[in-house]
């Protein structure tokens, strides 16, 4: 039976309009053998391309690939970053007769994993330190933005559902939390906040701005402020998990009337749910833990709530209830009620 290596070259040398004879002493092999194969119909071409059958190319482009296996797989050991086309094009230099599309295939395979940056969680003591972020959900009646406050050591959850996200909504959901924590953590860290942050050139050289107001705001309570560097996510995980958690635990398939209901719910689960489940990283309830280890260990509520001179203060808002269908009643005349009345006696 002819062997699959030699057929493919045969094939490929009848293709390039090699003689008989030719195809003969190029494969070592008698020229009344090559006549034989033709006869029998070994080297028959692919019937509907008339070329080599599509297997059999692949298969070449690997064979032309063997002898320069070695080259790419050094320069990747040595560079691991080199993409396919530049690997292609060295190949190509070092006499590679293929298509790119086998360098592609084989660097995909053999290209060396980068190791997985190692996660390094980091933990605060009792009282250190809140992780502060807004995000975005919509509902049928509107756009909201639901404030989240977690402690750092306990997990303790504190979140409310607000219309806008600026700042003075910041300073009402804050002091709300304070209140529900029944103390302040020494320091709270927020992301690239416009309400907490107007610059951030830490990785330039540069410094951290803050902003004035929201200073005033921290020094009236007692708190540091601390943000992540741009683009460190990882760095506030413990309130990035959380609104993960929200949107899947509470917010996926429940249904609310309005802003009011909303309100209701979300309390409900932070009481019931978020607060004393068996937390995955701690493996403990939050709530147990807080009492247990945090609660005293914050500072001390301020007197009275902030009051700052530049903004005016948060206005109540009004809750959205979504629409009832109304009810028809017919009025009559005070005439026809006691003409009924009197008939009744």
């Amino acid at each position: 039976m002819i062997k699959w290596e030699t057929r493919v070259l045969l094939i490929q040398y009848l293709e390039q309009g090699l003689s008989k004879a030719a195809i003969a002493r190029h494969v070592g092999i008698d020229r009344r053998t090559v006549y034989r194969w033709i006869s029998a119909g070994e080297l028959e071409p692919d019937p509907e391309t008339g070329f080599l059958p599509r297997a059999d190319r692949r298969a070449l482009q690997r064979c032309k690939l063997d002898p320069y296996r070695e080259i790419i797989h050094t320069r990747l050991t040595t560079y691991p970053e080199l993409s396919a086309v530049r690997l292609f094009d060295e190949a190509k230099a070092a006499g590679y007769p293929g298509g790119y599309s086998q360098v592609r295939d084989f660097v995909r395979q053999i290209r060396p994993a980068p190791e997985p940056e190692p996660l390094v969680r980091f933990e605060t003591e009792a009282g250190h330190q809140a992780q502060v972020d807004f995000a975005q959900v919509r509902f049928p009646w509107g756009k909201r933005y639901v404030l989240l406050v977690v402690l750092g050591y306990s997990r303790m959850l504190w979140l409310r559902f607000f219309s806008k996200d600026d700042m003075r909504t910041l300073f009402a959901g804050l002091e709300e939390a304070f209140a529900f924590f029944g103390g302040v953590p020494r320091g709270l860290l927020f992301d690239q906040m416009a309400s907490v942050i107007t610059s951030d050139l830490r990785d330039q050289g540069g410094k951290l701005l803050e902003n004035a107001e929201f200073l005033r705001f921290a020094a009236h309570w007692g708190f540091r402020v601390r943000a992540c560097r741009p683009y460190r996510a990882k760095t506030k995980g413990k309130v990035e998990r959380p609104i993960r958690y929200l949107r899947g635990n509470f917010l996926y398939g429940r249904e609310f009337l309005g802003d009011g209901d909303l309100a209701a719910q979300v309390q409900t689960w932070m009481n019931e749910t978020a607060n004393v489940r068996i937390h995955a990283t701690i493996k403990e309830q939050p709530l147990e833990r807080f009492i247990r280890d945090e609660r005293d260990q914050l500072q001390p509520l301020a007197s009275r709530p902030y009051r700052s001179l530049i903004l005016s203060p948060v206005q109540a808002e009004r809750p959205v209830v979504r629409s009832v269908p109304k009810v028809e009643v017919q009025r009559r005349p005070l005439e026809t009620y006691a003409a009924i009345a009197a008939g009744a006696l």
